[in-house]
């Protein structure tokens, strides 16, 4: 089961598991566990920095401004019944040059890895690409990070041969896939 839902600005998608939706400022601690959790070979700037940015507050700031656009974003997933955030699974403007063609993105707590969230979340992501009016799709995955790898080819990604080379935090992997 996957339903989206888009009016007013709001964006919710839906899955056996999962209600994905925007963030709220109330989610702001589970964001930053995510940045704490971040393995050491994400880039420094991904990380909470030796001085603690970003704070709460900075986070909290973040989700205040969010971008209006309801066919881009980040989307906090909840698991149903519970209600717990456990993650984020969205689109995000694609900076690696493909105008126009949005990247995939996603992250959940690593207390709920190896449990398929994060390929239930981006099948429901890519119906709402979908309908939307994308074409393709991009994603980039460090090297060393197998698991997401692995969710790319169950969601019919294909590797590129484009490779952006990081000696300090991995190479970076472009995938792509047609909708």
């Amino acid at each position: 089961m996957n339903r989206a839902r888009v009016s007013e600005g709001e964006v919710v998608l839906e899955t056996d598991r999962l209600l994905l939706r925007r963030w709220r400022v109330s989610d702001a601690a589970l964001q930053r566990e995510l940045w704490t959790e971040r393995d050491p070979r994400v880039p420094p700037h991904r990380r909470i920095a030796p001085d603690g940015h970003p704070t709460l507050e900075d986070i909290e700031g973040w989700m205040r401004r969010r971008d209006p656009d309801t066919s881009l974003g980040l989307l906090a997933a909840e698991r149903r019944g519970s209600g717990d955030v456990i993650g984020y699974c969205g689109l995000i403007q694609n900076v690696h040059g493909q105008d126009g063609e949005p990247e995939l993105a996603y992250e959940f707590l690593r207390r709920v890895w190896r449990q398929g969230y994060a390929t239930e979340a981006s099948w429901a992501v890519l119906s709402w690409a979908k309908e939307s009016g994308y074409r393709r799709l991009w994603a980039t995955v460090r090297d060393w990070n197998t698991a997401s790898r692995r969710v790319m080819a169950k969601l019919g990604f294909v590797e590129t041969a484009r490779v952006e080379p990081d000696n300090a935090y991995g190479n970076s992997l472009f995938y792509m896939k047609d909708l």
